[in-house]
């Protein structure tokens, strides 16, 4: 631990109500028990300066590319009702304004700079030794991306990025800033159905898809709902556990995106170990992990999008916010047209009427 992380007291009272919480709830995650003590996660971390955390300089654009240096890791994003984990190396990092890209073929990341806000590295103390993690977290306070290191990381790696990247004041003072408000999306009536079909007819890119939804001011579940069952059909909800389900059964690769604002990241390659755990449906292979909770989903939605490179297939789901959850496609690179296997599995489900 970095000699600057000393500055701080440690006996401040949200650390201290922290640790009483712990003792009473010991499997307590530090966002859940931020949520019962009425902060965000980031504060609560910044409790533990001069403990087990020291706070680095948010310089992305040196401190993403380091991340390398530490080697085999795991990375871990979440929205509200899924988590992802991959492990693999932090390679292939290019940094452009606010744009940020890894491209490895473990760790496929999609980094939105511009909402990120505080870094923290933390060594803590637990049953199976010490754990070390890097933590960023957005201007609401709300974790964004996470790095763990394993067993296989270099430690004196690590010990040298702290050095580098640890701020000068270590202070846990973070300006946070209410969540800014969405624009509404305009009302069913005044979007222009012909339009909005034959834009998304003519789509070139899946990347060209939100241009397409601020083009007619629709959010992402009413652009699905108005495009029409060529473009979009609606699922039941029990059917997204079994398309994991089959996929794993039939060996089918997929890509697994689960992103908040401001970072999404992505699997590439097959799931085996399936397993329910009450509501939570989970991935547990080697080196992917996904959790999600079942509960939290409130639409599913096959879309269908052209491209140059043909049809592209996908299940997307959303929460009751139209929040997007998770996206499953069958596993290829640009320039390769859709996996038939993928196709014909994500095609097996029937529609349901809305």
């Amino acid at each position: 631990m970095s000699t600057a992380s000393l500055a701080v007291a440690p006996n401040n009272d949200l650390y201290l109500a922290w640790q009483v919480l712990r003792q009473e709830q010991p499997r307590l995650r530090a966002r859940d028990a931020a949520e019962r003590l009425a902060v965000s996660e980031a504060e609560l971390t910044a409790s533990r300066l001069g403990i087990d955390a020291t706070r680095l300089r948010p310089d992305w654009a040196a401190l993403l590319p380091a991340l390398g240096e530490l080697g085999y890791v795991m990375v871990l994003t979440r929205n509200e009702h899924c988590v992802h984990e991959r492990k693999g190396h932090y390679r292939e990092v290019t940094v452009s304004g606010q744009m940020g890209l890894v491209v490895s073929a473990d760790i496929d990341l999609r980094l939105f700079l511009g909402g990120w806000a505080s870094v923290f590295a933390i060594e803590e103390q637990g049953a199976r030794g010490t754990q070390r993690s890097l933590q960023i977290f957005d201007r609401q306070g709300t974790a964004v991306h996470k790095v763990f290191l394993t067993e296989d990381s270099d430690l004196a790696a690590w010990a040298g990025l702290l050095e580098r990247f640890a701020a000068p004041r270590q202070t846990p003072e973070l300006e946070l800033q209410p969540l800014p408000e969405a624009a509404p999306s305009a009302p069913d009536e005044a979007i222009d159905l012909e339009s909005l079909r034959a834009g998304w007819a003519s789509l070139k890119d899946t990347h060209h898809f939100f241009a397409l939804l601020k083009k007619h001011g629709a959010s992402r579940t009413q652009a699905l709902r108005l495009a029409g069952r060529q473009w979009a059909e609606p699922l039941e909800l029990a059917e997204l556990p079994r398309l994991l389900e089959r996929a794993g059964a039939q060996e089918v690769p997929l890509m697994v995106f689960v992103g908040n604002r401001h970072c999404i990241q992505i699997h590439s390659g097959p799931v085996r170990n399936l397993r329910w755990l009450d509501s939570w449906f989970n991935v547990l292979d080697p080196e992917f992990n996904l959790h999600l909770q079942t509960a939290g989903v409130r639409q599913l939605w096959r879309v269908r999008k052209p491209s140059t490179d043909g049809l592209i297939t996908s299940w997307e789901a959303f929460d009751e916010q139209g929040e997007l959850i998770v996206q499953l496609f069958g596993a290829r690179k640009p320039g390769v047209p859709e996996r038939e296997d993928w196709r014909a599995l994500a095609e097996a489900a029937p529609a349901r009427e809305l």
